[in-house]
């Protein structure tokens, strides 16, 4: 499944020749424009109201981040099911099941 939406999302790209500003760089920085996009629909709002109110705006910049990183992660051949199951197993680490169960202290405080 996400081999078919990369493929979509680069037949997207390079139908509009935009390979050329798609470097790890600017890609980067449009994952945290991106971010910052998203975060802006939870703005004084309480998170329930956010999401009924600006769930449409959600998908769409959630979709963004999304397709930025995947077009990062295609541009540095990266595995994506890899570095997400490496990151997962350094969380295991970090946030150890009988420290970390619910508790959201930070795992240096742990």
């Amino acid at each position: 499944m996400l081999d078919h939406i990369i493929a979509k999302i680069i037949e997207f790209r390079n139908e509009r020749d935009w390979k050329q500003y798609h470097n790890p760089k600017d890609l980067a920085i449009s994952i945290s424009l991106e971010a910052s996009e998203l975060l802006e629909n939870f703005q004084w709002r309480g998170s329930e109201e956010a999401v009924s109110e600006k769930i449409g705006n959600i998908k769409d910049e959630l979709a963004d981040v999304l397709i930025y990183s995947l077009l990062l992660a295609n541009e540095l051949d990266l595995d994506i099911q890899q570095i997400v199951e490496s990151k997962i197993e350094k969380n295991k680490v970090k946030y150890p099941v009988e420290k970390a169960y619910g508790n959201k202290t930070k795992y240096t405080e742990l």
